[in-house]
């Protein structure tokens, strides 16, 4: 799959822009500046305009946006929090790097997280609860599945996963989605060469057993399509030498779990 650019490069920025992919209710289309510049320099970040371990610099990125510092500075910290930097005293903002642990890191996390929201998903539905967004969502993705833009399918697949948890109807649950979601769109994309078809597939046959409302097979589903894209994602990251260690980290993961059950 070719990859295309993706969102263009942003100067300036539109006041009129919405936070995440349309979760926003019907009359808060508007977001602050801050955040603004946070989604900016996010999607920068996971396109590779701001390459992984490079500084941002403050002045620059104001004259980027066109923006006062003020407001850049206020973007920064949920940047951090959501895993697209890292800050220190004498660096300022460092642009996040990933390696073969927070792979790891974050697959083990949405495991533990998006397995058991799917099995509440469902019930929920057997209890009556409306599918609608759900079903929208899976709608969008395959749209995007269709155009073939590598952001837009990475966006989309983790809006609908968002979407699931979100179906689950548990506040806790959806807020930590959220904190990762971004971070799940960033590692999507960077793996975009990954068969976006099997992976959609997996997403119907997942809405199909949560609308059933047969909690069981739902959570073996979930459980079943995140842990398969590990090692596909490994090899992809490698392929494209943004985990050249890949391997030996794989091999040590084996060892301590090996030694765990002896």
């Amino acid at each position: 799959m070719s990859r295309s650019p993706g969102p263009p490069a942003t100067r300036g920025l539109d006041a009129s822009a919405s936070f995440g992919g349309g979760s926003n209710s019907a009359g808060d289309t508007k977001v602050s500046l801050s955040t603004q510049i946070y989604l900016s320099i996010r999607d920068g970040i996971i396109l590779g305009r701001y390459p992984q371990g490079s500084r941002l610099a403050e002045q620059r990125l104001a004259q980027e946006l066109e923006v006062s510092r003020i407001p850049l500075r206020e973007a920064v910290p949920l940047l951090e929090m959501h895993g697209f930097v890292q800050t220190s005293p004498r660096r300022g903002a460092v642009v996040s790097t990933w390696d073969a642990k927070a792979v790891d890191d974050l697959f083990d996390l949405r495991l533990c997280l998006e397995v058991g929201a799917t099995r509440y998903a469902a019930g929920r539905v057997a209890a009556g609860a409306p599918t609608h967004r759900l079903k929208q969502v899976l709608a969008e993705t395959r749209r995007v599945v269709h155009d073939r833009d590598p952001y837009g399918i990475a966006a989309a697949s983790a809006e609908f996963h968002e979407a699931v948890v979100a179906q689950a109807d548990n506040a806790l649950m959806t807020t930590l989605m959220q904190s990762i979601s971004g971070r799940m769109t960033w590692l999507f994309y960077l793996t975009s060469q990954l068969d976006v078809d099997d992976a959609f597939s997996d997403h119907v046959e997942l809405c199909e057993a949560i609308i059933s409302g047969n909690e069981r097979v739902a959570e073996a589903l979930a459980y079943a399509h995140i842990e398969r894209d590990r090692k596909p994602s490994f090899a992809a990251l490698k392929t494209g030498h943004v985990l050249p260690e890949v391997s030996a980290h794989r091999r040590h993961r084996k060892v301590d779990a090996d030694q765990g059950q002896a």
